[in-house]
């Protein structure tokens, strides 16, 4: 902790996390837009916007997440605080007279205008009214202060409201905790903790296994060029980032009927819904690459297990590979299995710095920076807003995610479920140097035939299924 005088006044900061940490890297080598993240969750009926506007104040009051900052010091190390309170501005755009699509546009701009980093707002919160019946609320935030769970824990608490205010139902059940008190806990564990000791003695073990292949989404081009290049013809790694960091979002929508299936085989089979999507991306990426049986793919672990961690908003999200070599003779449900044993091992140790974990891999194997293994990173966020509140009126909701222009991975998988129907949205945030619309259609496509091959006979061979696809 370090203490600043910020406006005549002396106020405590505190040293970033691992997971904020992660952010701060990736802004020294692509631009800063990359952490903005836009949304917007809309409700179809008319809106009270002076009603929203109180909603919203009283939820940013609460969030106090919402109101962090960050601040350098003489080393350019970088601190982060929160400021008791503040009027904001909550602006209001009306694009009822506007083609849904050129409104939708207009918020990727917003989206792409990167924060102020330090000693300022990280956040943005504008009320939208939409031409086609649906109003609400576009928020932007800053990567390093909120994730996607947070996200929906500020939209939940502003509808709750919102509709206690319009319609009397109940208040919000319960209220944010302390974002401070979690930073608290993260920065115990990171003062070489007995805890954090054993996690690295786990990834150093991890590291310290044979090296592992590298695999495309496109194929085996890439890795290909690579080795000619490079003139290594045992070349396991590839370039991962890229001098052009402009991205897109492609988003996927998987029927209700079909999403449901698959929701109902996860319950059958106790098997958690991301290691299912980890099952078959890691067996795309196998049929593309000449059946490679030694896969690796980025997952995400939320690291909110705990109630503060629940509920304390702030970004906690950690990057871990996942990967899985796995024989052609292992059935379906055998190789799930395995894939939920390696995630378990990851969950278990999923507090250490992915950052302090991707340099020790990188000197490792001496690893050309910026090269890697995992050429997808997975997120599955099964919480939406109406699957949280049962007790609000019966109407219906959608929520967009808007690009902000670039990205700094090649690609970024993530899978939601809808507000209006729960069905599952494949949302695919690409680099446009690495991958093309019509490669996205193709890779969603083979990851649906062999999700549905696979559910459908859970006793079937990767070998089979990599057969039939």
């Amino acid at each position: 902790m370090k203490e600043f005088i910020i406006n005549g006044a002396s106020v405590k900061a505190y040293p970033l996390t691992a997971a904020q940490r992660l952010h701060n890297y990736t802004i020294k080598y692509a631009p800063h837009q990359v952490l903005c993240i836009g949304t917007g969750f809309y409700v179809q009926q008319d809106v009270d916007f002076n009603l929203l506007k109180e909603a919203i104040y009283e939820t940013y009051r609460k969030f106090d997440s919402m109101r962090l900052r960050f601040i350098k010091d003489e080393d350019d190390t970088v601190y982060q605080y929160i400021v008791p309170f503040e009027e904001r501005e909550i602006g209001f755009k009306d694009f009822s007279s506007w083609k849904e699509e050129d409104a939708h546009n207009e918020m990727k701009k917003w989206t792409a205008v990167p924060f102020e980093r330090y000693n300022s707002p990280m956040n943005q919160v504008v009320m939208i009214k939409l031409p086609d019946g649906f109003n609400g609320i576009y928020l932007k935030v800053d990567h390093m202060t909120m994730d996607s769970s947070s996200i929906i824990g500020f939209d939940s608490y502003v509808l709750e409201l919102y509709c206690a205010k319009k319609y009397g139902t109940p208040m919000p059940k319960t209220d944010p905790m302390p974002y401070l008190k979690a930073v608290e806990k993260d920065l115990e564990y990171e003062a070489n903790s007995p805890a954090r000791q054993k996690d690295k003695e786990f990834w150093m073990g991890e590291i310290a296994k044979d090296e592992p292949m590298y695999t495309d989404f496109t194929g085996m081009g890439r890795l290909l060029t690579a080795r000619r290049e490079t003139g290594n013809s045992d070349l396991r790694s590839c370039m991962v980032v890229s001098k052009d960091p402009s991205a897109d979002i492609s988003v996927f929508e998987l029927e209700k009927e079909p999403s449901e299936r698959l929701m109902q085989f996860c319950l059958d089979n106790h098997i958690p819904m991301a290691s299912l999507l980890l099952m078959g991306l890691r067996t795309v990426l196998s049929k593309f690459n000449n059946d490679e049986k030694d896969v690796s793919v980025k997952s995400c672990v939320a690291r909110r297990g705990t109630l503060l961690e629940k509920r304390s908003g702030g970004t906690r999200i950690h990057f871990f590979p996942m990967r899985t070599i796995i024989e052609p003779e292992t059935t379906f449900m055998e190789a799930l299995n395995i894939i939920q044993g390696e995630q378990n091992k990851i969950f278990r140790h999923a507090n250490y710095d992915p950052i302090e974990y991707t340099i020790e891999r990188g000197k490792y194997w001496k690893l050309t920076p910026g090269a890697s293994y995992e050429s997808i990173s997975l997120t599955y966020q099964p919480l939406t807003v109406r699957q949280k509140e049962s007790n609000l009126p019966d109407i219906s909701y959608k929520s967009q995610w808007y690009s902000n222009g670039v990205a700094a991975q090649p690609l970024y998988l993530t899978v939601m479920h809808r507000t209006t129907d729960g069905g599952l949205n494949f949302n695919f945030e690409y680099r446009s140097d690495v991958v093309t619309q019509s490669e996205m259609e193709y890779l969603y496509y083979y990851l649906c035939r062999v999700l549905f091959r696979g559910i459908e006979d859970k006793d079937r061979t990767v070998g089979e299924i990599l057969e039939m696809i």
